[in-house]
């Protein structure tokens, strides 16, 4: 068993080797040292990529750049030793960046576009789209199914549980679940210890 995972691990890595010129040609930036699984949609010339930066099976990450006739300038940077797991689906006309050692889990969404439902008068899927930005700081967990919207901050070694719906900004040290999510533990460095908050983040225990 262990000499399988051995050649198996070995023919990953030769595999890598050689399609590393086509991913650097392609790629914004690329390091040797990432592992992309096969993906359903990307931009790579939109996408930046750190040191060990992991993309499982099925990931749709795209840069829009062009939206009924505007167009974008899209943005997606991925930070060292960041790792997506399977079904991401990230779409981006402006900036995602999230830096690293976080990890996302599978199925998580992560957008930095909002489709307007305005105009009643032309389906929402045609109205212009409005384009805001998405930063999610380093040493992050964020959990199945999680879904990230436009113009949100999460700060440092923040967790999303699962299924929560992001929309406005966490600060650092955070536990959010929720839809929408809010937080329910901060790291207290007075006591050194996680501390259960009401939904603004304020000690309550």
């Amino acid at each position: 068993m262990n000499l399988l995972l051995k050649i198996i691990n070995k023919k990953g890595t030769i595999i890598r080797y050689l399609y590393y010129p086509w991913r650097k040609y392609r790629y914004r930036s690329i390091s040797l040292s990432c592992v992309i699984s096969c993906t359903n949609s990307i931009t790579p010339e939109y996408v930046e990529c750190g040191e060990r930066v992991y993309i499982g099976f099925n990931a749709r990450i795209q840069g829009i750049k062009e939206y009924n006739g505007v167009t974008f300038s899209p943005r997606i940077i991925l930070g060292d030793d960041v790792s997506i797991q399977q079904n991401i689906h990230l779409t981006c006309a402006n900036s995602v960046i999230v830096e690293k050692n976080t990890a996302i889990a599978a199925n998580v969404t992560i957008t930095d576009i909002h489709h307007p439902y305005t105009d009643i008068n032309v389906p929402i899927e045609k109205q212009n789209i409005e384009v805001g930005t998405v930063y999610i700081g380093e040493d992050c967990k964020i959990y199945n199914n999680a879904v990230i919207l436009p113009n949100v901050v999460i700060g440092k070694h923040v967790t999303i549980g699962a299924n929560s719906v992001v929309t406005r900004d966490i600060p650092d040290y955070c536990v959010v679940v929720g839809i929408p999510a809010k937080i329910i533990k901060r790291y207290d460095f007075d006591t050194q210890t996680w501390r259960k908050t009401n939904s603004e983040g304020k000690f309550i225990d």
